[in-house]
């Protein structure tokens, strides 16, 4: 579920920073209506500092992905929303962040859009 929502979370913080609106206020905004979540509340602070230590690992978030992917297929189960967010996490990963924290997804979605970033 997280995965899904830290794309959520990382597309959102983008399309602010393409409008100009101040993103700190946006999560605060946001923290307190339906959007609000740990990720948002926790992680949009550290994407907005550009810290990426990691809580977890995108290498483990990857790995994780794969076997929950794995047992949908063996159940029968088509989960576009998780296949998604595995391929983003994969290129991420490819671009080497796979020490990265999931936050770091950010960084991937920033260059799909050729941005150049270094703090918000």
């Amino acid at each position: 579920m997280i995965s899904t929502t830290m794309v959520g979370l990382c597309e959102a913080l983008i399309y602010g920073h393409q409008a100009g609106l101040p993103l700190d206020n946006m999560i605060e905004l946001l923290e307190g209506g339906a959007a609000g979540s740990h990720a948002l509340k926790n992680l949009g602070p550290r994407i907005l500092k550009r810290d990426m230590e990691p809580g977890f690992s995108v290498a483990h978030f990857v790995k994780d992905l794969g076997i929950a992917l794995d047992e949908a297929r063996t159940m029968g189960l088509s989960l576009p929303g998780t296949a998604l967010a595995n391929q983003l996490y994969m290129s991420f990963k490819a671009q080497g962040g796979e020490n990265m924290g999931t936050q770091g997804l950010i960084m991937a979605l920033e260059k799909m859009n050729n941005m150049s970033v270094k703090k918000y």
